[in-house]
């Protein structure tokens, strides 16, 4: 079998040489669709009858580019090889393409090959070492080179046209997945049940203020049992990022690299495009309430309550005791009369509870507010003709000032004023966007009155039956749709009667009809136009 006239490098495979098998598939569906591996190794063990090696080993590489020089399979069959320094092996591999599909990574592996002392074999092509030879091995290499990048190039042009035809082809965000649908082309992005009623419920509540921040919408993502976790059970912060940044759930699509700004797609969105926006608004402006990340169940007002003392939040903590550990509301603030000095988590939570319970309205009141709520419904029904004409007024006159601007855009060469332009042709389009929405919706009220203000209405008539649950959102709901502002707490006197400036729109004018401060002026086109409210 060796020639020891010969270098190790210059010896020839004869019948009785030991061989491995190199296999490799450049995508994990190719593995599970169809058995390239399994055909490359038979064709493999067919030569290597027919010519009288012996197989020793099967190397494979599942789902490695032919573009890559450090692939596993590859780089355990060389470390394989170098152990071997007694015998000579001969590679079998099924095509030239097998081994690599770009020409540099070609010559670099056959530069390590011959490094081992290996001889290359298929029976796609005979090997050899004379420039003849070399010259055909490298010109198969450059076109197994241009055949992967010709496949890439009509990949992306593929994928690329079908964007432009509203189909998202990457991978789908959570809370969606691909499938057929009737009337459609290929799979198409639909909700995924329950994940998806799961992020609509966090995209909604951010932008609506529910979630007051990003952390809050992370505790929500964390303890609903059907949103995909890490390994530890938790979600990171950058995943809410993503999350609520992506126009996707929107039913919009933002391709950068081929130039597509809010792209309509032809999925059904999760969430309108106002919501989108308004929780863009959020992201890019001054948040109400700073952004804890120490938000916890054990302490839903820490953040909330201000010393009486010296006006600064408060903080809490659990502090150990001789037999437990115990739970504390306390003012950190240095120079502050009541630093340090903690106040028992039953205690305070107890008196916010009973301040909480002084607003509850009255049964007159509550039925007032309910007949209040019910007469603007309809108030608002009988002005949405003018509101959409309004609006498509609106959309003409920017359809007019974005043509304008187009025209300035071709007509001039700055750079900084092409930027100028285009970024204010974008502002245009997104509130273009958001009119047409509008219009859709003008006048069309997704459920009665009855449904959308059944929630508002038990909140409003008790506000404790929230306060009382066991999720922190709908604690820190409570706080924000009750309180306008923070409220102070002494450590003796605990809280005082609510101020009407502490108070939220609602229940500030509920406080003052029972007292009877002010008369209630309705609004245009009801009649009569105002209501005494007497004692």
């Amino acid at each position: 079998m060796k020639n020891n006239s010969r270098s190790r490098n210059e010896w020839e495979p004869q019948q009785g040489s030991k061989a491995v098998i190199y296999a490799r598939v450049s995508s994990a569906a190719q593995v599970k669709k169809g058995d390239g591996l399994g055909s490359q190794e038979t064709r493999c063990r067919q030569l290597a009858q027919n010519k009288g090696y012996e197989v020793v080993k099967v190397f494979r590489d599942e789902g490695a580019s032919g573009g890559m020089i450090d692939r596993p399979g590859m780089q355990e069959m060389l470390k394989f090889l170098k152990a071997q320094k007694r015998d000579q092996y001969v590679i079998l591999i099924d095509d030239i393409s097998r081994l690599a599909r770009g020409l540099e990574a070609h010559i670099h592996l056959r530069t390590l090959i011959s490094g081992v002392g290996a001889k290359l074999a298929s029976p796609s092509i005979e090997f050899g070492e004379d420039s003849d030879s070399m010259l055909v091995e490298n010109l198969l290499a450059s076109v197994s080179q241009h055949q992967r990048q010709k496949n890439a190039e009509q990949t992306k042009n593929r994928m690329k046209a079908r964007v432009m035809n509203g189909y998202w082809c990457f991978c789908p965000p959570v809370g969606m997945k691909f499938t057929h649908v009737p009337g459609h082309v290929g799979k198409v992005l639909v909700p995924d049940e329950p994940t998806a009623s799961v992020v609509r419920e966090a995209l909604e509540g951010y932008a609506s203020g529910r979630f007051e921040t990003q952390n809050e919408v992370r505790l929500y993502l964390e303890k609903s049992p059907h949103y995909p976790k890490s390994k530890a059970g938790t979600v990171y912060f950058q995943e809410v990022a993503n999350l609520l940044g992506k126009v996707l759930y929107a039913g919009l699509m933002n391709v950068p690299e081929w130039g597509l700004h809010l792209h309509p797609a032809k999925h059904e969105p999760l969430i309108s495009f106002e919501t989108y926006q308004a929780i863009q608004d959020r992201l890019q402006g001054t948040a109400k309430a700073p952004a804890r990340k120490d938000l916890h169940d054990d302490f839903p007002l820490r953040g909330f309550i201000t010393c009486s003392a010296c006006s600064m939040p408060m903080t809490a903590c659990w502090s150990a005791g001789r037999h437990s550990k115990y739970p504390y509301y306390l003012c950190r603030t240095k120079g502050c009369p009541d630093y340090k000095k903690s106040i028992r988590k039953e205690i305070l939570e107890r008196d916010f509870e009973i301040l909480l319970g002084q607003l509850r309205p009255t049964p007159n009141l509550f039925h007032m507010a309910s007949d209040m709520f019910k007469e603007l419904w309809e108030d608002r029904k009988r002005l949405s003709g003018n509101e959409t004409q309004a609006m498509k007024t609106q959309l003409l006159v920017l359809d007019e000032r974005t043509e304008k601007l187009l025209n300035r855009l071709i007509e001039t060469d700055n750079r900084t004023a092409i930027q100028k332009y285009e970024n204010e042709v974008t502002r245009l389009e997104e509130e273009k966007l958001l009119i047409r929405e509008k219009i859709q919706k003008c006048g069309r009220p997704l459920e009665p009155f009855e449904d959308c203000f059944r929630t508002a209405m038990t909140f409003l008539a008790n506000p404790c039956h929230y306060w009382s649950s066991d999720r922190l959102e709908d604690k820190r709901m409570v706080l924000r749709l009750v309180f306008a502002k923070r409220l102070a707490y002494h450590r003796k006197e605990g809280f005082r009667t609510a101020k009407n400036e502490e108070l939220s729109l609602p229940f500030r004018y509920l406080k003052n009809f029972k007292t009877c401060k002010y008369e209630m002026v309705r609004p245009a086109g009801i009649e009569p136009a105002t209501l005494s409210l007497e004692g």
